[in-house]
């Protein structure tokens, strides 16, 4: 029986990735490469750190560690300046019901992100109330595949593994979920999250009883 969602942010809730690939590509042409949207493909789903050592690798540019952490940093400032004029209007289509239908449902809810910038993401579009927990890269030390930021999430909702589902549109987030023992949706292209439990286009017409059944179908 499943008795809390937990929700990935970027791609689920909201789409900040297009802030993200902007902050990376202004962050790569500072230092004289090109980085595009197939390039961006890699970074989906890892912290902050992996990202910059994929970026660099692209790039074919060696940093010391210092020089790493104020790159991160500054990529962080460029991503920064984008959320924090964000609004609730950007939330995905469809979500704000499929919330209400949770809290409707009884379910518990939490956030399991890598995104150390979690909580301004939420604030910004007045939902920083909602969720009974929020995990994101402040709480944990291990990136998606590794199931450590949903196993959180149910131990801070006082929940099994296996009473939870998480949402999630990133390949190595499914990972994540499968490797924590819990249900899993993909949103997005089944060519990509095609190991989920079932997979989504989208939350527009959903409803959280469809999706909790449709899911441990396939279990």
């Amino acid at each position: 029986m499943i008795k809390a969602i937990l929700f990935d942010l970027d791609g689920v809730i909201v789409d900040t990735a297009k802030y993200h690939y902007i902050a990376w590509k202004a962050l790569a042409e500072e230092m004289g490469f090109e980085f595009t949207l197939a390039h961006n493909e890699r970074l989906k789903g890892v912290s902050r750190m992996t990202s910059l050592e994929i970026l660099l690798e692209i790039g074919g540019v060696s940093k010391t560690d210092e020089e790493k952490k104020e790159l991160a940093e500054r990529k962080n400032e460029h991503y920064r300046t984008f959320i924090t004029k964000m609004k609730p209007d950007e939330i995905l289509p469809g979500m704000p019901e499929f919330l209400k239908g949770v809290k409707k449902a009884g379910l518990k809810a939490a956030i399991g992100s890598a995104s150390k910038n979690t909580p301004t993401i939420l604030k910004q579009i007045e939902l920083d109330t909602f969720f009974d927990a929020v995990v994101d890269g402040n709480k944990i030390a291990k990136a998606k595949p590794d199931p450590e930021v949903f196993l959180t999430g149910a131990s801070e909702l006082n929940v099994k593994p296996e009473e939870c589902m998480v949402l999630e549109d990133a390949a190595s987030g499914i990972e994540a979920a499968l490797n924590g023992g819990m249900y899993s949706v993909g949103v997005g292209s089944p060519d990509v999250l095609g190991k989920a439990h079932c997979v989504i286009a989208g939350f527009e017409g959903v409803s959280v009883e469809s999706l909790i059944a449709k899911c441990m179908q396939k279990r």
